[in-house]
């Protein structure tokens, strides 16, 4: 669960920004939340009702807060919630795009021989990409193949990519959405 609000935008746009966030290792994206820890409700036996295993991470400089609490360990619930602040990141912040500027370095590094872009869900690079794929879309007006050809994709590629995942495909649809669009199926 991830949320922010008009501030926490106006917040992104001065000083460090979205792609140096989520460029960053886990213990300086951490050292910019706060970081709290509580009991979690629900199921799990007396130990879950005694310890602070639940983490709540508020990245100060966008505003936007994630939890989570799934795990009786607090170790496990914050490495989570740091996978979780990366999504709503990337998901949340959108960037501008210039569209005759040359195709993103982390595009570029992540395109195969065959022209693909291919990347695992747990890479590191995974998060970013899907940044610069939502930002280019953005700029397309929700347009997929205007945004593959920006990125030199085909539009099926660039489908894939953005159906892939459920949080960045409700995203993309929204973007569509707004633009008059209809919605990207699987």
């Amino acid at each position: 669960m991830a949320n922010t609000d008009r501030g926490a935008l106006s917040a992104y746009t001065r000083g460090m920004g979205r792609g140096e966030w989520l460029l960053q290792d886990d213990a300086r994206l951490l050292e910019q939340c706060d970081v709290d820890t509580y009991r979690a409700s629900g199921p799990g036996g007396q130990k879950r009702n005694k310890t602070d295993s639940a983490v709540r991470l508020r990245h100060s400089p966008s505003g936007i807060s994630v939890i989570a609490e799934e795990s009786r360990s607090q170790h496990e619930n914050k490495a989570r919630a740091l996978r979780r602040l990366r999504a709503a990141l990337a998901i949340q912040l959108r960037a501008a795009i210039d569209p005759a500027a040359p195709v993103p370095d982390i595009v570029l590094r992540h395109r195969g021989r065959d022209g693909r872009v291919q990347i695992g869900h747990r890479h590191d690079d995974y998060w970013p990409l899907m940044a610069v794929l939502l930002d280019v879309l953005a700029a397309a007006n929700g347009e997929v193949r205007r945004a593959a050809g920006t990125l030199g994709l085909t539009t099926g590629q660039y489908s894939s990519l953005l159906t892939d995942e459920d949080k960045v495909l409700a995203e993309a649809n929204r973007i569509r959405r707004v633009a008059g669009l209809r919605a990207l199926t699987r």
